[in-house]
């Protein structure tokens, strides 16, 4: 059975692009507001939840934060697909600094992996809110990914690094 999130409850949250704009335990400058550091966040369940969701082809949306999640763990497995050859912390470093460096598309945009999971930005300036909460969320990600990826010692996590090779929802990763 897929995990889905447990952020169900949308009062006070914004939006955009039909994604709830979830608070975050980031010290990244962008858009999402600031979560207690004591509280599970949507990149702690992404990662907690990876390892079972990415066997799933089908993934039933029952809140505004699956889609979030299912963006999420597409983006780790991307992440995950980086990191397979580093073999060393300081170049699975290099590699997920070079993943964050590239653009962020949004839906309706070329390269957006979900096309019809969330809907076209009504506005340039709801596009680039919801591009700036995706790169804040994907750099928190790559961040929380690679203290899991990799152990104490800077070597790989063969526990981790085999989902590289796993696809998500069928999607071929580029």
């Amino acid at each position: 059975m897929v995990h889905h999130s447990s952020f169900v409850d949308e009062e006070g949250i914004s939006k955009a692009c039909g994604c709830p704009l979830l608070p975050l335990k980031s010290h990244i400058k962008g858009p999402a507001p600031v979560s207690d550091q004591d509280k599970t966040d949507i990149v702690d369940e992404a990662i907690t939840f990876f390892r079972a969701n990415v066997f799933f082809r089908n993934f039933d949306i029952k809140s505004p934060a699956d889609k979030l999640l299912i963006y999420l763990t597409f983006y780790i497995n991307v992440a995950l697909k980086r990191l397979e050859g580093c073999r060393t912390l300081a170049v699975g470093t290099k590699a997920i600094i070079n993943l964050g460096l590239e653009n962020v598309p949004v839906p309706g945009e070329l390269g957006f992996p979900f096309p019809g999971l969330f809907p076209i930005p009504q506005s340039n300036e709801e596009a680039e809110l919801f591009r700036n909460y995706l790169r804040q969320i994907r750099e928190e990600t790559s961040g929380r990914l690679l203290s899991v990826a990799y152990r104490a010692n800077g070597t790989p996590n063969k526990w981790w690094l085999a989902f590289a090779k796993r696809k998500f929802m069928n999607i071929i990763i580029p």
